[in-house]
């Protein structure tokens, strides 16, 4: 069963649950998301009697604002526990020490950000960040000492400014943890574990940043060449996790790096979906053409050798368009959607959302050949100004 929630339900997602009868539970939010007529909805009553009664149950949330319901009403199974192993990122950093034993981490509560000694023990740079987070918010790096106190209160301006949007089962402040700096190729993976606790890659995208210093979520890019060159690699990789956890019928989104000596080391693990906004895995099916939340679902591995025919020398990107303007949304009167899109050879998909609710202008999708990098260049270097 798949559970529909705010900020976002896209219309191929809304199809596919349709055409292929899967049950919705219909949650107050899933009743008013715009679902199509002929969408197979459940009671939240029936919802609770297939986690008692099936073992094989395959569950999916569009959104980790579906978390506090299952913490609440499935909570006599073990998957509120299976989710706060990855959704909070101490526990995940605890449960993985066995496999990366000198990462170092440690916790440091809210209000104790203003008072805390940078001992010794702590390495330049390091990266802070929401023990429970999502999509970027809370996320500061910290290049050395002389950085820390304008970096807490920017951590304190910007909580103030968000601290209304998520649930605290998807963005939780009150704690905060400081880790070394994972430095290398960074990554983002789909993938699901099958009943019998196998990983199966869904997905490979590489995520491009404009300079070191950046964190922001702009530019994600796929194609025959990353899913090629990394497909076995990463396998073995998220299999390693699924069985430190235990894992089934479990849907992930991953973040990774690849340092400089080949090492592997995850930046988290988002569990219960794929890419937040069904973005990542629509991606998929815009790229390669078989659906991932219906492979999920129906515990099917896609067979990449027949995906990836002809798609040599092209570029398949999701660009987050996010607040990165400096302003407050109320300052802004208008985003120019169509000269961003003169700015791409081939859109895909534009969606557009609205930046007075959400720090987002929008996603779009699109198909660039590998000796126009330019074009992903450019927007990735824009702080959007120049459209609003």
């Amino acid at each position: 069963m798949f559970f529909i929630d705010k900020p976002y339900v896209s219309d191929f997602f809304k199809t596919t649950v349709r055409d292929n009868g899967i049950p919705v539970v219909g949650t107050a939010i899933a009743q008013k998301s715009g679902l199509y007529s002929g969408t197979k909805i459940i009671s939240e009553e029936q919802a609770i009697a297939m986690a008692r009664e099936q073992d094989d149950l395959r569950i999916y949330t569009t959104s980790e604002n579906a978390i506090g319901w299952i913490a609440e009403h499935l909570a006599f199974s073990d998957l509120p526990e299976k989710i706060e192993l990855f959704k909070d990122k101490l526990k995940f950093r605890e449960m993985t020490q066995s496999i990366f034993p000198d990462f170092f981490f440690r916790e440091v509560r809210v209000e104790d950000l203003q008072k805390m000694q940078l001992s010794a023990e702590i390495v330049f740079p390091f990266i802070i960040k929401p023990t429970v987070g999502f999509f970027s918010m809370g996320v500061y790096l910290v290049a050395g000492p002389d950085e820390w106190d304008s970096t807490v209160q920017s951590i304190l301006t910007e909580l103030d400014q968000i601290k209304d949007l998520y649930p605290e089962e998807v963005l939780n402040t009150s704690s905060f943890i400081i880790e070394q700096c994972i430095s290398g190729e960074e990554f983002a993976i789909d993938a699901y574990y099958n009943a019998a606790g196998e990983a199966v890659i869904l997905s490979i995208f590489r995520h491009t940043f404009s300079s070191d210093a950046d964190v922001s979520d702009r530019v994600y890019s796929t194609s025959k060449e990353i899913v090629e060159n990394n497909l076995e690699e990463f396998t073995d990789f998220v299999d390693k996790i699924g069985r430190l956890s235990g894992v089934q019928n479990f849907p992930v989104h991953i973040e990774l790096r690849r340092e400089d000596d080949g090492t592997l080391l995850p930046i988290e693990v988002n569990p219960m979906r794929f890419g937040g906004w069904c973005s990542t895995a629509d991606m998929s099916f815009h790229a390669y053409g078989f659906n991932p939340y219906l492979y999920y679902y129906t515990q099917e591995k896609p067979d990449w050798s027949q995906a990836l025919k002809g798609k040599e020398g092209k570029l398949f990107s999701l660009i987050v368009l996010d607040n990165s303007t400096g302003r407050q949304a109320d300052e802004i009167v208008s985003f120019d959607y169509e000269k961003l899109l003169a700015g791409f050879e081939k859109p895909l998909e534009l969606r557009k959302i609205d930046y007075k609710k959400y720090p987002v202008f929008g996603f779009l999708f699109t198909e660039t050949r590998e000796d126009n990098f330019a074009e992903l260049k450019n927007i990735l270097d824009s702080d959007l100004n120049e459209f609003v």
